[in-house]
């Protein structure tokens, strides 16, 4: 499991960074300076918490789905819109698909 930065959006803010539990995520340079960008340490040690994705206000981090995961490579990242918790996969072949979440209601049965 890891993650995937993509440094064309990433805008060096550091709040992954500071959420990674793990402390694999680090800038390149100074926090909120011209092209610093977040990067990940050692992807093997990733365990897939997803905390950075969420914190990540450019969407600039994905989450890599392996076979292992029955994902064979695709990617999701994760949104916040009008209170919804959105999921996008995007799969190899440049097709998505949406998982919309309302927070609310989650876990009403």
């Amino acid at each position: 499991m890891s993650i995937k930065i993509d440094t064309s959006l990433c805008i060096g803010c550091g709040k992954c960074v500071e959420a990674c539990p793990g402390n694999l995520l680090t800038l390149t340079g100074e926090k909120n300076k011209p092209g610093t960008k977040a990067q990940i340490l050692i992807k093997e040690d990733c365990w897939g918490c997803c905390s950075c994705l969420k914190e990540c206000p450019k969407h600039a981090i994905s989450f890599f789905l392996g076979a292992d995961m029955g994902g064979r490579g695709s990617v999701t990242h994760y949104a916040k819109e009008r209170g919804l918790v959105i999921w996008t996969i995007t799969k190899t072949d440049g097709s998505e698909e949406k998982i919309v979440i309302d927070p609310k209601n989650a876990n009403k049965y």
